[in-house]
């Protein structure tokens, strides 16, 4: 059997500093640095925060809850994310998305979503039915912006890939 080399790529922009974001994009950015000020994470010391803004303008806040119990605790995306469907189920579309993280000792640096944080997020930009983009800061200082969480995770598992009611 032959066998196909493939390759995947990644679209984003690379911004160079916040001033290059736009006023609404930096809204949201300065919103998940801020965040990280009420992450509880006594364990690893390793502040994350990240925001959403809705469609209407309002700004959530989420932020990483660790545990003594590591597997026990939650990641700032999915606490966002949760917390805004609990609050509020028939909130405004998410149109925007920026993750900041800092260790207890230092300046901010690059935070990337874990898998399980992606998939989440893919799931709640699906669930809208229109793409949520995403800021996150590189590991070289720049902002990376992403037009859509998707583009974070190439291939998704979605309801999609699920057999319908009645299925086998």
């Amino acid at each position: 059997m032959a066998r196909t080399p493939r390759q995947l790529a990644l679209a984003y922009d690379e911004l160079d500093a916040p001033t290059d974001l736009s006023p609404t994009e930096l809204r949201v950015w300065d919103a998940a640095r801020a965040a990280t000020a009420r992450a509880y994470a006594p364990y690893s010391r390793f502040f994350v925060g990240a925001a959403l803004l809705l469609a209407d303008g309002t700004v959530f806040q989420g932020t990483n809850q660790e545990n003594a119990a590591y597997p026990s605790g939650l990641c700032a995306e999915r606490t966002a994310l949760f917390g805004l469907a609990a609050a509020q189920p028939d909130h405004p579309p998410i149109v925007g998305m920026a993750v900041a993280a800092r260790p207890a000792e230092g300046d901010f640096g690059p935070a990337m979503p874990c898998g399980a944080c992606r998939q989440v997020m893919l799931e709640y930009e699906s669930r809208q039915g229109q793409p949520i983009p995403l800021l996150l800061p590189s590991r070289h200082g720049s902002i990376m912006r992403f037009a859509s969480l998707a583009d974070l995770m190439p291939f998704t598992f979605s309801a999609n890939d699920l057999p319908k009611n009645g299925e086998g």
